[in-house]
């Protein structure tokens, strides 16, 4: 007999399961604090927070709005992987709150001072690992543990990244310690879901050529990436680490490859993780070109590759595609769901433009920050409805 996915619950209905609340509150976040960013960024606008401008912006994509996803994101799958039963009402009511108060303390910082903001806001995480860590170990889904290495890098560099903000008046090593652990996930979980999802369609849809299986070569191709990380995050001007990143780039491209993207481009909620997931050796490839040629590559545009590329690309996919799937509808991209994937795109690559030239700059940049406030509010915009009522079927 089947395992039920949820228990008897008759609470509301987003909070019957986690990624309802986190996907809905973790994106219409990312969208409006890209409003609040560029007045920052301008000078026009000083928010109530010890961070610099700049600081605030990074902190609040790498642990304000990516960790509403990831904890959406396992919260809905570690009761598929340990049949357990999944952490609704109260519960996750309580998560939902210390979210929300990591991100008004964070905010407020200059009011409470750091060290409250700090606690406040590595609570939430630090939670979250905990939940996950007892459902796996209680579900003995040993295999699943690797999961808690990227989250709990991910808790250490957020309190590093309050250390480094308060003692150095800017982050440095907490910023790329951050990205290690997202790109690390990605890397992880991409490897799962992509392959399988792409499978699935093509045996469906267009039968031929499918995904490798994974093997020893995507081994290699992680451990690599994750090296070339590690080595970039104490390192980030050394020519060893532009070799290492260099390396990295080929081989994930190489697994990319091994994917079969290329014949999924009738299915937009299939190609878009194929296009997400290219960002990641593509920041890989500008890190190691901008060591080499410092005058002629920006040292932010690797940066901009896999954050807005890679996890905005990655994040937006995957909560499109388990919202459709979780709550009863049909795995088919309306139009309005290609638009979303096409604002997304189009925020990733004017981002990265912007830090390659000076005569449109400000164009790019602005170009960037509204196509990105349309895909993530746009995406709460449209599935609100959906993530607030109970599930279509069953």
């Amino acid at each position: 007999m089947a395992i039920p996915r949820t228990r008897n619950y008759t609470g509301p209905a987003i909070l019957s399961y986690g990624f309802r609340p986190f996907f809905l509150l973790g994106a219409l976040y990312s969208g409006l604090s890209i409003l609040l960013w560029l007045p920052q960024f301008y000078g026009e606008l000083e928010l109530a927070t010890l961070f610099a401008p700049t600081d605030w912006h990074v902190h609040e994509l790498y642990f304000g709005f990516l960790p509403a996803v990831i904890t959406g994101f396992l919260f809905t799958a570690v009761p598929n992987w340990t049949g357990r039963m999944p952490l609704q009402g109260n519960g996750l009511l309580v998560l939902v709150l210390l979210w929300l108060a990591g991100r008004i303390a964070v905010t407020f910082s200059s009011h409470i001072g750091w060290q409250a903001a700090m606690v406040v806001d590595a609570v939430f995480l630090s939670a979250v690992a905990a939940v996950i860590a007892r459902e796996i170990i209680a579900g003995a889904n040993w295999r699943n543990l690797k999961v808690l290495l990227p989250l709990l890098v991910l808790i250490a560099a957020n309190i590093t990244f309050h250390l480094e903000a308060h003692y150095n008046g800017v982050s440095d090593i907490s910023r790329r310690l951050a990205a290690l652990a997202a790109i690390t996930l990605i890397m992880l979980i991409g490897g799962r879901v992509i392959p399988s999802f792409t499978r699935n369609w093509l045996v469906r849809e267009n039968p031929g050529r499918l995904p490798a299986a994974f093997s020893r070569y995507d081994i290699v191709a992680i451990a690599a990436g994750i090296a070339a990380l590690c080595l970039w995050t104490i390192g980030p001007d050394d020519k060893i680490t532009a070799a290492l990143m260099a390396a990295a780039a080929l081989l994930q491209v190489i697994r990319l490859g091994r994917w079969a993207g290329d014949r999924t481009l009738r299915d937009p909620l299939v190609w878009i993780l194929h296009a997400g997931y290219l960002f990641v050796p593509v920041g890989f490839a500008l890190i190691a070109a901008a060591i080499i040629w410092p005058e002629r590559v920006s040292p932010v545009a690797g940066i901009h590759a896999l954050g807005v590329g890679a996890v905005g690309c990655m994040t937006l996919a995957v909560m499109v595609r388990a919202s459709l799937g979780h709550t009863g509808q049909a795995l088919r991209a309306r139009p309005v769901v290609v638009f979303l994937f096409v604002a997304v795109l189009v925020a990733a690559l004017a981002r990265i433009l912007a830090t390659m030239t000076d005569s449109y700059s400000d164009s790019a940049l602005h170009v960037a920050a509204f196509a990105w406030m349309a895909a993530f509010c746009g995406f709460a915009i449209v599935f609100a409805p959906a993530l607030s009522r109970r599930r279509k079927s069953g």
